[in-house]
């Protein structure tokens, strides 16, 4: 969802692109189907790295695209996001800048969750400091930078290229009409739960899911299930919870954005959902302790469940949600669709490795 806008503004640009897939989301309905519906081309280069710990993921990515690095040579890689995709590409990237005079950009540079426990802050974290040109998708970011140390020169704010996605595509899913192809009505309740800090600890997922059956007596709720997910429900013995809810095999990008845009609440521990949420009005409550998102918070729909959860504090925070469905709000600054147009122009006009120059090793 966020190189789809941006693969396609390079074209429009008359930019030479190459796709690299490194195969870290590699279910078909996790991968496939994205490259389907976003009119995504085929990868140039796919890296088949697979399922493993996050050390063995991130130096699968580091070993099998550096032959890609060198043989591509390209002025600019640009990765996005937080998964050890992005930090694996970004240290070859960052060992390789001054031999080949490539820069390192990185889309959705400056989120910060604060919490050192998730893997994904770590990769955010590294990646943007060894980024040349840091893209930020929110005012917030660029101060997280900042006080990071980061040169104000390498920050560029572009907006959030997930809701040039969002809205490109929105008609196309709500001709879907995912509602009713599964029989939910115009009431409803949306939940995902992935993250290994939810699901991989017996406790925290048997809370969730009794907070979720508690949610379903009053309105349907639907979860489509992450692999890991399922995996877990089924080592805990805690799949009897899930028959109080509707399950769903995990949904491609277009039916997952009609079945959201349709909900009264959702409740989710994903960082696109509280982005989408925000962009489509939806109320919506995060399952984490923590949101490297605040502009969800502050500019959007989003709240943050009482943490440690009980089905408590989450019925209360879903039914606070639920008072504030309708309600008028200002979306964030730059969640208007041009956000790759402007990763394109930074790109355009930027000189890679400013890393080096900026070091007084200037090439």
């Amino acid at each position: 969802m966020k190189v789809a806008p941006i693969a396609c503004a390079l074209t429009a640009r008359g930019a030479e692109c190459v796709l690299v897939h490194t195969g870290q989301h590699y279910d078909p309905q996790m991968s496939d189907t994205f490259f389907k519906q976003l009119c995504l081309p085929q990868p140039d280069f796919h890296l088949d790295v697979g399922s493993e710990t996050h050390a063995v993921q991130t130096a699968r990515v580091m070993e099998r695209f550096e032959p890609v690095l060198l043989e591509t040579r390209p002025d600019w890689v640009v990765v996005v996001g937080d998964v050890n995709s992005t930090l694996g590409v970004s240290l070859v990237v960052a060992k390789q800048r001054e031999a080949l005079g490539c820069g390192l950009a990185h889309v959705e540079a400056g989120l910060r969750s604060g919490d050192w426990r998730m893997p994904e802050e770590i990769n955010r974290v590294v990646t943007d400091q060894l980024s040349d040109l840091l893209l930020t998708p929110s005012p917030d970011a660029r101060q997280n930078l900042i006080r990071e140390g980061i040169p104000d020169a390498l920050v560029c704010f572009v907006g959030n290229v997930m809701i040039d996605t969002l809205l490109a595509q929105r008609d196309a899913a709500r001709r879907l009409a995912m509602p009713d192809r599964l029989g939910l009505g115009d009431d409803y309740v949306v939940a995902t739960l992935h993250r290994p800090s939810n699901v991989d600890d017996e406790a925290t997922l048997c809370t969730l899911l009794q907070s979720l059956a508690r949610i379903a007596s009053e309105r349907p709720v639907v979860l489509p299930l992450h692999p890991r997910t399922r995996a877990r429900a089924r080592e805990f013995g805690l799949e009897p919870m899930l028959e109080a809810v509707r399950t769903t095999e995990p949904l491609g990008y277009l039916e997952m954005l009609g079945l959201t845009d349709g909900s009264s609440v959702v409740l989710t521990d994903s960082g696109g959902l509280q982005e989408e949420t925000t962009a489509l009005g939806i109320p919506c409550v995060t399952l984490r302790e923590q949101t490297e998102r605040p502009v969800t918070i502050t500019h959007g729909t989003n709240r943050l469940a009482p943490w440690p959860p009980t089905p408590d504090g989450i019925v209360d925070a879903y039914r606070d949600a639920l008072t504030r469905r309708g309600q008028p709000f200002a979306g964030p600054e730059g969640w208007d669709g041009c956000a790759a147009k402007r990763v394109v122009d930074a790109l355009v006009t930027t000189r890679p490795g400013a890393r080096l120059r900026m070091s007084g090793r200037a090439q």
